[in-house]
This record gives structure tokens, C-alpha cells and sequence, in this order.
């Protein structure tokens, strides 16, 4: 991608941010250990990965 400005959000101002090549044109957009979504080059436009912390992983709460 070379030197291509990307802006993804103000709350990564300053952070590096990694981007790994998965498939020709597709990015996988990660911060520390957390895979934020893919970058499709061609589009110029993202889509969120899955959610880590979704209803799936949260423990319900108990019943009153």
C-alpha cells in the first residue's frame, strides 16, 4: 500500500496500527492483539471483524 494515508478513526491518532495483506486487495486491519476489521484497497473502504467481546462470549446473568 505504500505510503497511502488511511483514516480510520481520531481514537487511533498517534498508534500504530497494523495492516496485513490476506488476499489481493484485502487488508486485515489489527491493534496490539485485537483484529479490527479488513481493509479492501480497491474500495477504499473497511468492514469490522467479528466482534470479540460479542453476546456469544458475555456470561448471562442469573435470574432473580
Amino acid at each position: 500500500m505504500g505510503r497511502r494515508k488511511i483514516n480510520l478513526s481520531r481514537v487511533f491518532t498517534g498508534e500504530l496500527v497494523g495492516l496485513h495483506e490476506v488476499d489481493d486487495p484485502i487488508w486485515l486491519v489489527s491493534f496490539l492483539d485485537f483484529d479490527l476489521g479488513f481493509f479492501d484497497q480497491d474500495e477504499g473502504r473497511g468492514e469490522p471483524a467479528q466482534n470479540p467481546f460479542g453476546p456469544e462470549k458475555v456470561l448471562k446473568m442469573s435470574p432473580e
